[in-house]
């Protein structure tokens, strides 16, 4: 196999097939867009040859310029087919229950996506299916992050959750002029400026029966998609684990030691530990990975600082302003205006 998804991250061709489909029939200069971001249509006639993650998402960010469909995203999901998918999407159809179809998501996603954080909590009689892309630098990234909820939730919903509809939406970009679309879509509440993305839904409505599945094509089909993931996957170092469950918890909960080692099935001593040797401790690793999202959100102009309280985790956006200045020596408002950022919302106060 091509070693490039060892290097960086990478998503199947075969996710360009709609977005490609969608520029030919619309701008007419596919080919010239394919060049700009480094493609050639020619790379992409295997389904299972890999594209660079950042240029497939900048891919998608422009086509949404050039066919002046800001819900491009959106669009796209409304339309997924499980063949879109693959072997992974005939998985996700035939699934039992609306649950089971998100834990196969869950399992199997980096066999079509590396460097996606991906997970599946109960909390409160809440089902909590989680997405994002890994690395915060990549951005924006508004029209991935909507077809792939939209179009995750679509297989979900044309498979056999037809009656079913999620408690609460979440998105980690802002909000757009017009919601109405989405919300008519998921037919809920759909939340912007959010730590990351999720779908929300009823632990006993996802967990109702919705088909008897054929497990011998299960199996098939599991076998199948396994082996893909077998092909890409390397050993992960257990910092490396850690940062990605810290990427996946924070906003939505307490990040903790306890936490974090049930997860990795170790003592929390044991893990205390491990860390001390790697020369790190989750207080510095939080840290590290604050600041890496600050870096990309000023970056990108992104400077509603009661916003980013809440993707980093942090009570209000007084704890967020003394936080940052005790780790960083500056305020947020001197970074951002260093940055050359400009506010979006009130500027008295710590939320300027």
């Amino acid at each position: 196999m091509n070693s490039l998804s060892s290097l960086i991250p990478t998503v199947r061709a075969s996710v360009l097939f709609p977005v490609i489909s969608r520029l030919d029939r619309g701008s007419g200069g596919t080919d010239a867009l394919l060049a700009v971001h480094g493609l050639l249509r020619s790379q992409l006639t295997d389904p299972y040859a890999e594209v660079p993650l950042a240029r497939y998402v900048a891919l998608l960010e422009q086509a949404a310029v050039v066919l002046r469909d800001p819900s491009l995203g959106l669009h796209l999901g409304q339309n997924a087919r499980s063949a879109d998918l693959g072997p992974l999407g005939l998985l996700l159809s035939k699934a039992p229950t609306i649950r089971s179809a998100f834990e196969r998501m869950s399992r199997f996603l980096h066999a079509l996506q590396t460097a996606a954080l991906v997970g599946l909590e109960d909390v409160d009689n809440m089902t909590v299916w989680t997405y994002q892309i890994e690395d915060p630098m990549i951005w924006p990234r508004v029209q991935d992050t909507e077809m792939t909820l939209a179009g995750t939730w679509q297989l979900v919903r044309s498979a056999g959750g037809r009656h079913s509809a999620p408690l609460e939406v979440h998105f980690e970009h802002d909000a757009p002029k017009d919601r109405s679309a989405l919300e008519s879509f998921f037919q809920a509440p759909v939340l912007f400026s959010q730590p990351t993305n999720r779908l929300l839904l009823s632990t006993a409505d996802a967990s109702r029966p919705i088909r008897n599945e054929d497990q011998e094509l299960r199996f098939v089909l599991e076998r199948h998609v396994g082996d893909l993931l077998a092909t890409r996957k390397t050993e992960t170092d257990l910092l490396r684990r850690v940062q990605q469950l810290i990427g996946l918890y924070i906003g939505i909960g307490r990040v903790t030691i306890d936490r974090l080692a049930e997860d990795l099935g170790i003592a929390p001593r044991t893990l205390q530990r491990e860390l001390a040797k790697r020369n790190t401790s989750l207080r510095l690793l939080l840290r590290e990975h604050r600041q890496t999202v600050i870096e990309a959100r000023f970056g990108a102009g992104h400077c509603n600082f009661a916003d980013l309280a809440q993707t980093l985790g942090y009570a209000d956006a007084t704890v967020f302003w003394r936080a940052f200045k005790s780790w960083s020596g500056t305020t947020p408002r001197d970074m951002r205006n260093q940055r050359g950022g400009t506010p979006r919302t009130r500027k008295n106060g710590p939320n300027g």
